[in-house]
This record gives structure tokens, sequence and C-alpha cells, in this order.
């Protein structure tokens, strides 16, 4: 490690994010294979609206190779009208990182504070905006 870079640590950390909408999230199975490919591509935070229309899911990781590739996984699920509405790409405000000793640690155990469900879209948009994400999810959600 640099001595240089010891004494100022980054002051921000590069978060990749992205957003998916689909007609709907209804399929147990399938959302037991979306938290399994964020395990296995190296996702700690993932977020989804299900129970109905629409389906949204929110990712975010930070590498953008991981971000992409669980995107891709999770098409291949061929959820009905997928659209990525926020391809992956560094995150524009400050997002707060996940705070866990190993990034796979929640999701490998199930749950916790890597994958998160939410059966509304105003639950989702408020853990949005505790994110500091609101613009950007309404963006990407065609809402203003």
């Amino acid at each position: 490690m640099n001595p240089k870079n010891a004494a100022n640590p980054a002051p921000l950390l590069r978060v990749f994010t992205t957003l998916i909408r689909t007609h709907h999230i209804t399929s147990r199975k399938k959302l037991q294979r979306v938290r399994k490919a964020a395990a296995q591509h190296a996702v700690p935070y993932v977020l989804v609206r299900s129970g109905g229309a629409p389906g949204i899911m929110y990712a975010e990781a930070a590498d953008e190779a991981s971000v992409a590739d669980w995107v891709a996984t999770v098409q291949s699920l061929r959820y009905k009208d997928f659209q990525c509405v926020q391809k992956p790409a560094v995150a524009q405000v400050d997002v707060k990182p996940i705070a866990l000793p190993d990034p796979l640690a929640s999701i490998d155990r199930g749950g916790g504070a890597g994958f998160e469900e939410v059966t509304s879209t105003t639950e989702f948009a408020a853990r949005m905006q505790e994110r500091g994400l609101t613009g950007w999810f309404k963006q990407g959600m065609g809402y203003g």
C-alpha cells in the first residue's frame, strides 16, 4: 500500500448501479435465481419490487463487470417486457455503501442487507430516496 494514500483514504467509493423494469415479478423460483446471480457475480446489494406489476430491480456493486454480468443473467431469466432502463454506470450521486464484512455474506445466507425485497413502488422509491437516487430512479422509470 502506498504510504501517501494511507493518510488520505479515497473520499468517494465508486459504485456502479443499474435499474431494470419488467412487466411483473411474481415467480419465487426466478427471484431465488436473481439472488443467486448476485452472489455469483459479487453484487453486494440488490433491491427488488415484487408481487405484481411493475417489477423493478436495482443493483449496485463496486465493479462494472459484476453489475453487467448480473444484468445479463437476470435478462436470461426471460422476464416479460424486460428493460434495462438505467444501464450499468457509475452512480451520479453519493451512494451509501453497504457495510458488510464480506460483500457476499448476507446474500449467501439468503437475506440481510445484500438482498432486499419490497412489495410496493412507493417503498422502492423510498429506498431510492435513502440512497440519494430519486431523480435517477424517476428518470429511468419515465416518471418525469
